[in-house]
């Protein structure tokens, strides 16, 4: 069985990425943002989601461990929304206040329809936001696949590593193909 587990960044949602998961036969858990890495790999992990969250990444820097988290992990990191953010800032982008926060339903728009995390996934689908900031430069190594008429950098990933950031919430109900993008996550887990 594959196993993800979730690093609680103090999101709104973190259960429902944790009841996603277990729903689609993951064994998951969610863990405290300030376990060492060291304590996360002798639980043998496929991968690791960090959830979204309660600070102002774009205004914040820290976030419990995940710096550590991203430096070492040789295994998929799916961040989301403060993650996603967070993920941005390690690696040298920028996250800032959003020129116009996104709350409730929006677009989004696949600029890479063949990503193995949006496989399946139409160009255009209906996905649920709630942020007051967003990336605002795309770090150097990440390639754009995504994209909404207010927030230009809805997902990324890296292009050597395998992390992938996403604004949006793939957790919740309202995004159409969430639980879809999380299949083809937890498939993503299985190839490391």
């Amino acid at each position: 069985m594959v196993k993800i587990y979730i690093i609680d960044n103090g999101g709104q949602w973190t259960h429902r990425e944790w009841r996603t998961l277990r729903e689609i036969g993951v064994e998951t858990k969610i863990i405290p943002n300030t376990a060492s890495f060291d304590e996360i790999v002798k639980e043998d992990v496929d991968g690791l989601v960090l959830s979204g969250g309660a600070p102002r990444v774009g205004l914040e820097s820290k976030l419990g461990n995940c710096a550590e988290y991203l430096k070492k992990a040789g295994f998929p990191v799916l961040g989301i929304c403060a993650g996603h953010q967070f993920m941005a800032q390690f690696f040298g982008g920028e996250a800032r206040p959003s020129k116009i926060p996104e709350f409730g339903k929006i677009e989004l728009t696949l600029l890479k329809e063949n990503d193995v995390l949006f496989k399946g996934v139409p160009k255009r689908s209906i996905v649920w936001e709630s942020h007051n900031d967003e990336v605002t430069k795309l770090p150097e190594g990440f390639e754009l696949l995504a994209e909404s008429e207010n927030c230009k950098i809805q997902a990324m990933k890296h292009k050597n590593r395998p992390f992938y950031g996403l604004q949006f919430h793939p957790e919740v109900e309202h995004t159409e193909f969430g639980e879809h993008i999380f299949r083809n996550f937890v498939k993503f887990c299985t190839k490391k």
